[in-house]
């Protein structure tokens, strides 16, 4: 059985992800000045967080540990949603 947190706990723990994903994804574009396909950018950017939030998830044992993958997991939206809204707005 997975050990879930308080929901107010986890909900801010996904707002705080969603955030940090935001972050990333600005920090990310501000540094990296490469070409790089846009199917392998959302494929890391998506798959990587996801993968590693619900295998943690999947093995924690301690409320905690259930909470910084819920964090994890919520990375990976937020890193979408802002390079998406950076790609709209630079017209590319």
């Amino acid at each position: 059985m997975i050990p879930l947190p308080r929901p107010s706990v986890l909900a801010g723990v996904m707002i705080i992800g969603v955030a940090a994903g935001v972050i990333a994804a600005t920090a990310a574009t501000v540094q990296i000045a490469a070409t790089v396909r846009p199917d392998i950018v959302i494929a890391l950017v998506v798959g990587v967080p996801t993968v590693v939030g619900l295998l943690t998830i999947l093995l924690s044992g301690s409320r905690w540990v259930t909470s910084l993958g819920a964090l994890m997991l919520a990375i990976g939206p937020g890193w979408f949603g802002a390079l998406a809204a950076i790609q709209v707005a630079s017209n590319g």
